[in-house]
């Protein structure tokens, strides 16, 4: 009887498979519950959270609307972190991979590029924001830093000053990605000491400096109605939940280390919604403080730190803050997209190749612009996104839980002409549903970029946009489930083994 050959020997000659692709055997499998929660505390500890609470404050929510708005997104969001999470705890497979079982071995590649330019977004605002602590810091000790000849154009809206900083800290950005993700876990040591303690000092200040808490939470909503209210929570929320947006779809490249199902599942519950909310609530105490001390809402930390007058606290605030700011961008924005990329092409790109086009579109959207204002971040950035990633996780929850029954074939997912070939690579029911789920939302992000006048649609159609990640979700879901629904007695038929599943026997 000829002996059966080991999986892996299988899949290293199909041009879809790559070791940055490959499944993960079990035996490399360790991350545990701690892990997995560490793993959020550390990326929620990031001046984006920070801004995103303020933002809320910023547009006129008092302190525990914004708190609620907060916890209610991330509670939300949750719920497909976990669903999508646990085919990368069984299957040990990356985002890119799970995706192919339902957009075909081809078609995976389209929201694996969805969610990778997505990420490049995030990378170049957090490269934004660790370059421009390290100009706030330099130019205290270097003046003419911040007179420097303009050498951008005015539309750019780039000092010089900042431009250089921004370029520097992008590099550093990259010699980290060349150097491996491996380096960054003694600055992620570092952080989850450190910027803990830094957050807390800032409470601190805000609290003193406002004569207590009392006049911080007295601070009013500045909504004339509840309508008003209303018509900023919604899209608000939208916005909570578009901010892990991104994680909700590729949590697998992360799960896929998972000891057990049940390490990423409480890991993710514990880690999640409580860090988010706790450090958005320093975020929103402290905002509160400026409006008290300086008459208007501060919702910048960077900005904030102008106002200090002490060098030495200046320049160790910045520090922790780029220090910070550098562990989650490798850790959130790198490894994830740089693994899209790679999914392109794998046996051309490497992980190092995707990171350095991630990095290179980073710098390419103008990252500076995304946070210039509140609306902007919140109505623009992180609801517009949300539109494009909602309808793809709808699409892989209903094809992984109803129409698969959690139930993959490890080796046909780096086949070209297996299971999930669909015939030419796409799963042509799937990008019918991605655009029927798209569709809705683009009127209302055409309005709110102002591409188009607000009466050129009606009213309840742009005010989907309002809710742009549930009405993809939601729509594209039920489309592909209803659509696919014919194929369900042969999609259960596939035959699976044991090996197939848990990779045991064969790496």
């Amino acid at each position: 009887m000829q002996e059966k050959k080991p999986l892996r020997d299988e899949l290293t000659s199909s041009s879809l498979y790559s070791e940055d692709l490959a499944p993960v055997p079990t035996f490399k499998r360790t991350w545990n519950t701690w892990n997995y929660a560490a793993l959020w505390i550390s990326m929620s500890l990031c001046i984006p959270t920070y801004m995103l609470a303020s933002s809320l404050i910023g547009g006129g929510m008092n302190w525990w609307q914004a708190i609620l708005t907060i916890f209610l997104g991330n509670t939300v969001v949750l719920i497909p972190m976990i669903l999508n999470g646990r085919a990368g705890a069984r299957y040990g497979i990356p985002f890119p991979v799970f995706a192919r079982a339902s957009f075909g071995v081809k078609g995976a590649n389209i929201p694996a590029i969805l969610r990778a330019i997505v990420a490049c977004g995030w990378f170049g605002i957090q490269t934004w924001i660790g370059g421009y602590a390290l100009y706030q810091m330099l130019r205290l000790w270097i003046p003419s830093l911040a007179t420097l000849p303009r050498i951008f154009p005015a539309s750019f809206g780039l000092e010089t000053g900042p431009a250089i900083t921004f370029f520097l800290f992008w590099l550093l950005n990259m010699y980290v990605v060349y150097l491996g993700v491996e380096s960054i876990k003694k600055l992620l040591v570092f952080k989850a000491f450190f910027l803990p303690i830094a957050a807390l000092a800032l409470l601190f200040w805000a609290i003193s400096a406002s004569n207590g808490l009392g006049p911080i939470l007295k601070e009013p909503s500045r909504f004339a109605t509840n309508a008003h209210f209303w018509n900023f929570f919604f899209p608000a929320l939208t916005g909570m939940v578009g901010f892990w947006a991104t994680l909700s779809l590729n949590i697998p490249d992360f799960t896929r280390y998972a000891q057990s199902q049940k390490a990423q599942v409480i890991g993710q519950a514990i880690g999640l919604p409580p860090s988010m909310t706790l450090f958005a609530f320093i975020g929103v105490v402290v905002t509160s403080a400026t409006i008290i001390l300086y008459g208007n809402a501060i919702w910048d930390p960077l900005v904030l730190a102008e106002k200090f007058e002490s060098k030495v606290i200046i320049t160790i605030a910045m520090i922790a803050v780029a220090v910070s700011t550098l562990a989650t961008n490798i850790a959130a924005n790198i490894v994830s997209p740089a693994n899209d990329f790679a999914h392109l092409a794998p046996q051309k790109i490497s992980f190092k190749t995707g990171g350095l086009i991630t990095g290179i579109i980073g710098i390419l959207i103008f990252p500076w612009k995304l946070i210039a204002d509140p609306n902007g971040y919140i109505f623009t950035w992180l609801v517009g996104y949300s539109s494009l990633l909602g309808p793809v996780g709808g699409i892989m929850i209903a094809d992984y839980y109803f129409i698969r029954r959690q139930r993959l074939n490890t080796k046909a997912l780096y086949e070209h002409n297996g299971y999930y070939s669909f015939g030419n690579g796409f799963n042509n029911y799937a990008l019918i549903a991605l655009v029927l789920g798209i569709l809705p939302n683009v009127p209302g992000f055409l309005t709110t970029v102002k591409l188009i006048p607000q009466d050129a649609v009606p009213a309840w159609i742009s005010q989907l946009y309002n809710y742009a990640w549930f009405v993809g979700f939601f729509l594209s879901g039920i489309s592909y489930w209803l659509l696919m629904r014919k194929e369900v007695p042969a999609v259960q038929a596939i035959p699976l083994q044991e090996e197939e599943i848990y990779h045991v026997s064969t790496y």
